[in-house]
């Protein structure tokens, strides 16, 4: 379904996929693109990976456009302001099913923001990040996040491996799973389907846990 989330630079361009109707959903997830200065858009093929594995777990699932990018108002400005697209994005899922779990996750700039927008957000109770760049960027706040959750990294990626996200944090917050994939560089290009199974594999396993 493609759609515009109300924002507060105004309408967020969207896509949303949910499970067959009459399914139960217990789970409504947005998922963040890459930086929005470096081409990142909701249609990015790593996006769309992580986000196919989280619909395929039976999770409602959006991705959109942060301010600024394609059809969604507003500009970059390098100040934050896309945390607060996560919240109006997350607005329109609780509306939409109001007694489903929310999470929240992104790719690489999109993995920070969903992070920072977590800090502030207790709405979002599980966190699905993927090549959050812990060696391009400060992401130290990532020690401050309460929630659950999983941080895939990519073994040859330039902007942070495990090793790095390991050595920058010892210790991972509290549930946190970390995962590795092999013979990857920072986009995934030959391993794209690898890290939408890890996804899903993920999503499916707490699913389970819930009533």
């Amino acid at each position: 379904m493609d759609l515009f989330v109300p924002g507060p630079c105004g309408p967020l361009e969207a896509k949303l996929w949910e499970p067959p109707k009459g399914a139960a959903i217990k789970v409504a997830a947005v998922f963040c693109h890459p930086h929005p200065l470096y081409g990142g858009t909701m249609d990015n093929k790593v996006v769309f990976r992580a986000a196919k594995g989280l619909a395929e777990a039976g999770i409602a699932t959006m991705r959109f456009n942060f301010r600024g990018v394609r059809r969604s108002a507003g500009e970059h400005h390098g100040q934050g302001g896309e945390a607060d697209d996560v919240g109006a994005c997350l607005d329109w899922m609780q509306a939409r099913h109001p007694t489903a779990q929310l999470w929240a996750g992104g790719f690489s700039f999109g993995s920070r923001t969903a992070v920072q927008r977590a800090l502030v957000d207790e709405r979002i109770r599980r966190l699905v990040l993927v090549a959050l760049p812990v060696k391009a960027f400060q992401v130290g706040y990532f020690a401050e996040v309460r929630q659950p959750g999983l941080v895939v990294m990519a073994d040859r990626d330039e902007f942070g491996t495990l090793a790095e996200l390991r050595r920058q944090f010892p210790t991972l917050p509290p549930g946190f799973e970390a995962v590795e994939i092999p013979n990857s560089g920072h986009f995934f290009d030959e391993t794209g389907l690898e890290l939408q199974a890890c996804v899903r594999e993920y999503a499916l396993r707490h699913l389970q846990e819930l009533p």
